[in-house]
């Protein structure tokens, strides 16, 4: 009996060994896991834009109604050949409906004008062909040599560069931004004196489109930072 009870209890000793080691271990794990890193990775391009949206409006002012629409009728007729005859596209050419405003109706126009009507067209290209476009812009000097004169001032009629390529540079821009967030916890890691660890999280941010600067529309800055969270380990 002495000798069993011998064997349990050193059975129930080394179970409580194996206990409290397991308890160990598991709580210097738990604590492991708890030490994370938060980084972020930035990536940028400058890419061309790949479209272009450029109105060309244009006014009539009269008291004569039918008059004033076969004016705009000839007008757009001449802006249409003029675009054609530079290498624009019958499918990047489009003409909106005229906007007439009634200068007698007006209630609160302070400054009565001589005429009744103000008739304003817009011709819009949309069109690929980027630099073609830009060329054109220089010389619509010809449109005022046929008495046309296209206003470019009003914020309605703002000439519109787009990026639409977006999902083609998409992958290769993620892969850079996490390239450097895992450059900036390595350096932290170290400082730490400590190893980076695997992910324990990752967002991988949202891309923003911008203009490069005021003065050059048709290049845009494409952004994204991704946020990576980092395991640290001994």
């Amino acid at each position: 009996m002495m000798k069993n009870g011998i064997l349990g209890s050193i059975i129930i000793a080394v179970g409580l060994l194996s206990l409290g080691l397991a308890v160990r271990s598991g709580i210097k794990i738990f604590s492991q896991r708890d030490r994370t890193i938060s980084v972020k990775g930035l990536a940028e391009r400058e890419v061309p834009a790949d479209k272009v949206i450029w109105p060309l409006p244009f006014k009539e002012v009269g008291n004569d109604l039918p008059m004033l629409y076969d004016n705009l009728k000839t007008k757009n007729r001449a802006i249409v050949s003029f675009l054609k005859s530079k290498g624009i596209a019958d499918e990047e050419i489009g003409i909106s409906a005229p906007q007439v405003v009634d200068m007698q109706a007006e209630r609160y126009n302070v400054n009565p004008s001589p005429f009744r009507y103000n008739i304003t067209s817009v011709v819009i290209v949309m069109s690929d062909n980027v630099d073609l476009v830009r060329e054109l812009m220089s010389e619509q000097g010809e449109l005022l040599k046929q008495g046309i004169a296209v206003s470019g001032q009003d914020y309605q009629y703002q000439v519109q560069f787009l990026f639409t390529k977006l999902n083609d540079i998409k992958p290769s821009m993620i892969e850079e931004a996490t390239k450097n967030a895992r450059v900036a916890a390595e350096k932290f890691a170290k400082d730490s004196e400590s190893k980076l660890g695997k992910i324990q999280s990752a967002n991988q941010g949202q891309f923003t489109v911008t203009d490069r600067d005021a003065n050059t529309p048709y290049v845009k800055n494409v952004r994204v930072v991704s946020t990576i969270n980092y395991y640290l380990k001994d």
